[in-house]
Order: structure tokens, then C-alpha cells, then sequence
């Protein structure tokens, strides 16, 4: 047999004594299981993130970064609208719930496109679903059929309704947000059980978007020394009794994008919007456990978030690369062109291989929540036609299904009876080496062009600086880099060595 061939049976063996593939080659498996339109999707979704770049946010970015630097009042209201004017948050809900009903795979890379020009303003935009992809883990499909048509319906009537995830506090940042670290942080918002309902008391700090959106999708616990099993989700509107908003935080990045204190005074939630409660006896009923539970709901948020971190990460790397290269294009230095010498040459030769590594990165991590992560049900061809083909009316005549809690428990049995702990480790996994892997980089990338550009970098006009101040966060939201990186050896690199000790 010729040493190029090899058999069937061979084939299997080799293939086992390694990452199985879809471990390690997430794209290759994901792109025979996708529906052939989930790429026509994913072109459209970046030629229209594209036109609203030339369109919309080229001519306004600079601006509202410096009315933000100047009024640390100042909310960027314009752009909220604007984006609503171009369905921006109704785009990639499904059509079951009253969205346009784009692919979520097609969100990263429309992220990236809005962020390789303003992370800032894309922010907004990722936040929002952000704060979706916080809801649907719950898989209450009563509240997000609810809530998620009253995002659609306002967007259409002019005044959008942005959503946004409430769970950081003053003691207690990464400690609340990985799971294996829960039980650490230092508890202040505390929800208690009354008639009717439960009331919060605490502060939520840090919160992306906390000003500019209606929907807050609140994560607390009844219990401070037993939070793994007394979990609490719910979403609170503005206007409800006892909540109110505090100050937003002075950054040096990321300045249109809100991060906001949320203040809870004996602020009452019925019971009508609890989205999950880990402590309601059918819940307990489940096979897997209060904590197993917990630490699902966890990662399948952020599972899908940190590959959007990864996105805004790419697209302030792309911006960076951009903006230095145009700048060669133009500048001399000793009479010749920037671009012609040698020195530049490497220099953007290593910013644009930055870019593309980063890309293929939280591709990746896309690829396997597509396969085993939130949006999976969604991607899956006959679910997928179904929605695509019929007609939005049709989803509305049926929505009243949905209030029905057979809806709910199906979900249920579906992403948590029938969900493995290998599927959730290499989602989770992934999803962290997107994350630190792209904001290093993206991090690389703004300090090559502020050292390309030298004096020229640090006008404010010509956006280097801008990227170096935005992307510093891309390393410290949804977990620090470090965190991400003992989460990533958790989940594919020590999950199957009994000596080693996780977070000692």
C-alpha cells in the first residue's frame, strides 16, 4: 500500500489519538452540519456592517469620542437611534421571537466590521446581545418571548429597548462570572423572598450599557454562603419600584459605551419576571444537580460573549493595521515613501498576519458554540429552514405556544438533561483562548502603529491612539486574560488529570 493511503480502520485509530476533531478543528466539522445559507448570511451581515461604516459611523465616531471625553454626562443617544434605524437590534433575534432572524455566526464578524472602525459604539451593539444571550440560557421562553418582541416592536416604532447584563458588584467581579471560583467573592446584592415575588438590595458596578438600555437582565442570589445552589435570574425594566441608576465610571476607553452603577433599594421583582430560580423545587428536580446547573447557565453566556470579545478585539487590531497603513501610504521618511522601507514593511506585514490569526481564533470558538454552545438548536438545518422560509406572521400567530410552560420544559430537557460536561468544556475553552488570544493581539497591533507612526499616532484625528485606548479592556472584561487562561487549562488541558487542583 502506497504510504500516502490510508484505510478506513487506520484512519479511525490515528484520528482517536489526538484532540477528536471537533475539539480541534471546530470549522472543519462546523461547515458540513451548516445550512449552505448561514454563509450567505454571514456575507450579508458584513457588507451591511460595512455600508453603515461609510454611512454612519466614519462621520460621527471621532466626534463622540470627544463630547464623551469632554461631558462625562454625555450619552450617545444618536447612535442608539441610528442603529435602531437599521434594525440593528432586532437583526439576529430569531424570527420565533420577533427579529429579523440573521445566524448568530454571522454576529461576530458583523462586530468586528462595526469595531474595526469604533469598538466603542460597537460595544453598544454586542452588549445588547450581550444581554440576550444572558436570557436565553434561562430557556423561560415565556420572558424571552416576551421581552425579546418588546425589543423588535419598539426598535420599529423608533424608541429601541436595549438589554444588558447586570451581575458585577464592589466585591465581587470574576468571582460571580467563573463558576469555579464561585462561593469566593464577597456577595452584596442579595434577593429575598416575599409574597408575590422577591425584593433586591445591593449595587451592580461595571455594568456595559447600564444607562442606555430599558432591560436589565439581573444575576443575584438569596443565599451569600451557598450561592451555587440559590441562583437567581430576572429581568428588571426601567421604571420598577426601588431601582435606580448611579454614576457611570471615567474611562480612558471604550468612552461611548456606558459602564454604570445600578442601584437596588428594596426593589421588588414578581414572580412573572423570574427568568430561573436554582432554588424552585423543579429545578432541584433536575438530573444534574443545582451546581452543575449554575455552572451551565455561566458558560453558555459566556461561551458566546468571549468569542464577541474576540471580535471587537480583531476589528480594533484591523482598525489599527488601517489607520498605520494609510499612514505609510502617505508619510516620508528621508525623502521616500514610509511604505517602501524595509523596516515598515515587517512591521505591517506582522500587524495584518495579526489580524487574520485573531479572526481564525474567535471563528473557532463561533464555530463550536454552532456545534455544541447556546445557538446549536438554531443552526440545525431542518430548525433552520423552518425559520428562515416561513413567514414572520406566522411566528406571531403561534407565539401565544410559547407562554406555555410545556415550551419551557422542552428547552430545558434539551440544553440541560441532554447537554454533556465534554461539550460544555471544549465551548468554554475555546471561547477563552478567543478571548485572551485576540485582545493580546489586538493589543499588539495598536502599540505597532502608535511605534510606525511615532508623533502622528498621538493625534487624536487620526484614530491610532483611540485603538490603544480601547482595547486595553478586551483584557480585563468577562474575566481578566488570567482567568481565561486557568479556564482554558481547566476545561482541555487538566479536566482529565486526577492529581491537578483547580484554583488552589
Amino acid at each position: 500500500m502506497k504510504p500516502w493511503k490510508i484505510r478506513k480502520k487506520d484512519m479511525l485509530s490515528l484520528l482517536l489519538q489526538g484532540p477528536k476533531i471537533w475539539e480541534a478543528y471546530n470549522g472543519l466539522e462546523c461547515q458540513h452540519r451548516l445550512p449552505r445559507s448561514v454563509h450567505k448570511e454571514v456575507k450579508y451581515a458584513i457588507a451591511l456592517a460595512r455600508k453603515f461604516n461609510n454611512e454612519v459611523l466614519r462621520p460621527m465616531y471621532l466626534d463622540i469620542d470627544l463630547k464623551c471625553m469632554e461631558d462625562h454626562d454625555y450619552l450617545p443617544w444618536d447612535f442608539v437611534k441610528k442603529a435602531g434605524e437599521w434594525k440593528f437590534y432586532s437583526l439576529f433575534l430569531p424570527k420565533l421571537f420577533g427579529g429579523a432572524g440573521l445566524n448568530f455566526l454571522a454576529l461576530y464578524p458583523f462586530i468586528e466590521e462595526i469595531s474595526s472602525v469604533c469598538s466603542g459604539l460597537g460595544h453598544i451593539i454586542f452588549v445588547h446581545y450581550l444581554g440576550i444571550a444572558t436570557v436565553f440560557p434561562s430557556f423561560n421562553v415565556r420572558i424571552i418571548n416576551k421581552v425579546l418582541r418588546d425589543v423588535a416592536k419598539s426598535e420599529k416604532e423608533g424608541n429601541p429597548r436595549l438589554l444588558d447584563l447586570v451581575i458585577t458588584e464592589p466585591e465581587a467581579g470574576t468571582d460571580v462570572q467563573e463558576p469555579l471560583l464561585i462561593g469566593r467573592g464577597r456577595i452584596g446584592t442579595i434577593a429575598k423572598k416575599v409574597k408575590g415575588g422577591y425584593v433586591i438590595n445591593g449595587r451592580k458596578i461595571f455594568i456595559s450599557n447600564g444607562h442606555l438600555s430599558y432591560w436589565h437582565v439581573v444575576m443575584c442570589f438569596e443565599d451569600r454562603n451557598n450561592q451555587g445552589e440559590t441562583f437567581l435570574q430576572c429581568v428588571v425594566p426601567n421604571g420598577a419600584k426601588g431601582f435606580s441608576f448611579g454614576t457611570h465610571e471615567k474611562k480612558m476607553g471604550h468612552l461611548a459605551s456606558t459602564a454604570s452603577d445600578l442601584i437596588f433599594e428594596e426593589c421588588f421583582i414578581p414572580d412573572r419576571w423570574l427568568t430561573m430560580l436554582l432554588s424552585d423545587p423543579k429545578v432541584k428536580k433536575s438530573k444534574k444537580g443545582s451546581r452543575w446547573l449554575f455552572h451551565t447557565v455561566i458558560d453558555y453566556v459566556v461561551s458566546s460573549s468571549r468569542a464577541g470579545v474576540g471580535a471587537i478585539a480583531t476589528g480594533i487590531g484591523r482598525g489599527a493595521y488601517e489607520i498605520a497603513l494609510e499612514h505609510a501610504r502617505k508619510n516620508r521618511v528621508a525623502g521616500e515613501l514610509l511604505i517602501n522601507h524595509q523596516w515598515a514593511q515587517i512591521i505591517l506585514a506582522d500587524m495584518y498576519r495579526n489580524v487574520n490569526v485573531s479572526r481564525n481564533v474567535y471563528m473557532e470558538s463561533a464555530y463550536t458554540n454552532m456545534l455544541s454552545g447556546l445557538f446549536k438548536l438554531l443552526l440545525k438545518k431542518p430548525i433552520h429552514y423552518f425559520m428562515k422560509f416561513l413567514p414572520k406572521w406566522y411566528f406571531t400567530l403561534i407565539s401565544p405556544l410559547l407562554r406555555l410552560k410545556i415550551a419551557t420544559y422542552l428547552f430545558r430537557k434539551y440544553y440541560f438533561d441532554w447537554y454533556t460536561t465534554e461539550e460544555r468544556d471544549v465551548s468554554s475553552g475555546w471561547a477563552s483562548i478567543a478571548k485572551y488570544t485576540c485582545s493580546d493581539v489586538g493589543l499588539a497591533n495598536a502599540g505597532l502603529a502608535l511605534d510606525l507612526m511615532g508623533a502622528e499616532g498621538l493625534r487624536h484625528d487620526n484614530g491610532a491612539e483611540k485603538c490603544f485606548r480601547d482595547v486595553k479592556l478586551q483584557q480585563i472584561y468577562e474575566s481578566t486574560n488570567q482567568i481565561n487562561q486557568m479556564n482554558l487549562f481547566c476545561c482541555l488541558v487538566g479536566n482529565h488529570l486526577p492529581e491537578v487542583e483547580f484554583f488552589k
